[in-house]
């Protein structure tokens, strides 16, 4: 199954989008938000199921062509974002940017920050910067969505807590990085918002590539029209999602509607390429002594996505230009795009 939000309000209006993201239906009969929805998954999950299935028979008639353009993220915004880093051998890299060593525990005990979630980026709106300064840099990602999960659970028991997939652009600034974490304090001004892809999935959307927690997919990134990495999601996952959940939900029970995400999907095979700015500089560096590639500037363009064996997009595309921020933006700017993009 796969739904969408369209940006209509701060929870937007779900839709459900048919497999080849061609079509959607209202779904407002079943449930007015996606949030709806996770609180009440038991009640509208066959419903909604059934409108996927008539939707990708033609069976239904009250139809219209799915546009990204007009779509917030899914969540337009959650009651918990919880980002991880479960491939390690990214973390490294990174801290080695910075000048950081990696404490040996890293590869056994994941890492797991709280981000804003209060409001995200829309899949396909701007990036609004103040200042090049700050180091803009993109993160590829993937995410998945729970129901109530209830404190200590088990990984055994995360079986069925997973409702929804997602991909994620969590926007980075490195440069304001070393010394917010040096204050011992975590990410605040470095982490703004986050994008979520077009569509989040269903786990069975996946078929055999969905095993083992881990999307075993390769995830597509592009900076300004040229490939920047396409690395493989399932290879060099250190934690898996049930790990991840484990971890989070150790201390605190995690309310219907929380989001988890993978932290930067990196292989060690790095003819694959990077899904960040900053590994690639680390990397750079390591070969040539310094780094190569800058950061985003104004007017670049990231394209984020992931594609099934026939090449068709599974969660359609984000696609963000950083834009120069001035006090003309306000709140809904978040999610704000043109259509005629």
């Amino acid at each position: 199954m796969k739904l969408a939000s369209l940006n209509q309000g701060r929870d937007g209006q779900l839709i459900v989008v048919s497999r080849d993201l061609r079509l959607a239906v209202y779904a407002h009969d079943i449930a007015p938000t996606l949030q709806f929805a996770l609180d009440n998954w038991s009640l509208v999950e066959a419903p909604l199921h059934r409108l996927y299935q008539q939707l990708n028979d033609g069976m239904v008639t009250l139809t219209f062509p799915f546009n990204p353009n007009l779509c917030s993220s899914p969540l337009p915004r959650a009651y918990q974002w919880a980002d991880g880093s479960a491939y390690v051998n990214h973390v490294e890299l990174v801290r080695k940017a910075r000048g950081a060593e990696m404490p040996e525990s890293f590869w056994t005990d994941p890492l797991i920050y709280q981000g804003m979630s209060d409001r995200f980026y829309a899949p396909t709106s701007d990036i609004p910067m103040a200042d090049e300064s700050w180091g803009i840099d993109f993160e590829g990602e993937i995410a998945v969505i729970t129901d109530d999960v209830p404190m200590g659970i088990r990984t055994e028991e995360v079986h069925g807590h997973i409702k929804l997939l997602m991909l994620v652009n969590d926007v980075s600034l490195r440069q304001l990085i070393p010394s917010e974490l040096a204050k011992g304090f975590g990410f605040f001004q470095s982490k703004p918002s986050t994008a979520f892809s077009p569509v989040a999935v269903t786990p069975d959307e996946l078929g055999e590539h969905w095993h083992d927690y881990k999307v075993h997919h390769r995830l597509q990134v592009t900076l300004n029209n040229e490939l920047f990495g396409q690395p493989h999601a399932g290879t060099d996952m250190t934690f898996n999602f049930a790990e991840l959940i484990q971890h989070a939900a150790k201390s605190r029970a995690l309310s219907a509607g929380s989001i988890i995400g993978s932290g930067t999907v990196s292989n060690r095979d790095r003819s694959q390429g990077s899904c960040c700015i900053a590994e690639r500089r680390m990397l750079e560096t390591l070969e040539y002594g310094e780094p190569r590639t800058p950061f985003m500037a104004f007017g670049d363009t990231v394209r984020i996505d992931m594609t099934d064996d026939q090449g068709q997009s599974i969660f359609g595309a984000i696609e963000q230009t950083v834009t120069h921020y001035t006090h003309e933006y306000n709140a809904e700017d978040l999610n704000h795009h043109d259509p005629h993009r």
